[in-house]
């Protein structure tokens, strides 16, 4: 492991330098001693910032307190060396730590990879250590999700008393994320489970004609945030009942088309010019004419 001390100027005083020995010290000490897990875990968000609180026993007077990160990669963040506070360390968190008078570690703003484990390790008066482990989730805030309504359509060609509609909501990558499903204007909060389906990602309704300005939520959340999205499935219900397939517009206008178009040849050939008794009177007495007349 490797830690770096930044420094600007020169060389550092005699008083820097031998504090600086006894921290390097004082790290190599603690590598040898028994960690104390108490299992601590802190949550944050993108953009955020959170606290890490160095906590201890009652009556611990604590004189040196050294913060590091564990992993993904083991750094050094920051020290408290006989009151005198440092965070300048060549680390990923370089410019976004400040510790706190109290000893407590604060980190902002908050990057997805900043995800983690670390440690404090304080020292008292007395020579005893104390070591603490605290685990961090950075998660990104919820966007506003997406919902889709699709209408399961009957065979039955007049408008439908009832309507039977699935809503499907999403959102893109996002981790250890929930849905939950709220009817509005109701005191209840969520939905029964039997219409829930996909991890209540997708929600079937059944509405009636009394039920056209019902809405529903659909509610995203994951530990830090979360964003909704109000929907009135009915609307669709009603669009999707005054559309007609392909397939049945076919099975209408191709044979009254063939109907229509037989009526007219049957039309044609039923008053044509020599059709009937007197049109056939009429059609012989032009034609014999025609015939006692010789061309000059």
């Amino acid at each position: 492991m490797l830690w770096t001390l930044v420094v600007k100027g020169g060389c550092l005083p005699l008083w820097r330098r031998m504090a600086v020995w006894s921290l390097w010290i004082l790290l190599l000490w603690a590598a040898s001693l028994p960690v104390a897990v108490t299992g601590a875990r802190v949550q944050g968000q993108v953009g955020g910032s959170v606290l890490l609180v160095a906590e201890h026993h009652p009556g611990f007077q604590v004189r040196e307190a050294i913060w590091r990160s564990l992993w993904p990669s083991e750094e050094l963040l920051a020290t408290s060396f006989r009151g005198s506070l440092e965070t300048l360390y060549h680390s990923r968190f370089l410019g976004r730590t400040q510790l706190h008078s109290n000893l407590s570690l604060e980190l902002r703003p908050l990057e997805s990879g900043d995800s983690g484990n670390f440690s404090v390790l304080l020292v008292n008066t007395e020579g005893r250590a104390w070591t603490q482990i605290l685990q961090l989730k950075v998660y990104d805030a919820v966007p506003r999700p997406m919902v889709q309504v699709f209408i399961a359509v009957s065979g039955d060609a007049q408008t439908p008393k009832t309507c039977q509609a699935f809503l499907s909501c999403w959102v893109p990558n996002i981790s250890d994320i929930t849905y939950s499903w709220r009817q509005e204007g109701t005191v209840d909060f969520g939905i029964k489970s039997h219409g829930l389906f996909t991890d209540g990602q997708v929600l079937r309704v059944s509405l009636g004609p009394g039920d056209k300005g019902m809405a529903y939520s659909c509610i995203v959340s994951n530990p830090v945030s979360w964003n909704s999205t109000i929907v009135t499935p009915w609307e669709s219900c009603h669009r999707e009942a005054g559309k007609a397939s392909y397939k049945d517009v076919l099975l209408v206008v191709v044979p009254v088309s063939l109907l229509l178009i037989l009526a007219g040849l049957l039309s044609a050939w039923h008053w044509g010019p020599c059709s009937g008794k007197k049109k056939k009177d009429v059609c012989a007495n032009g034609v014999a004419p025609e015939t006692e007349n010789p061309l000059v």
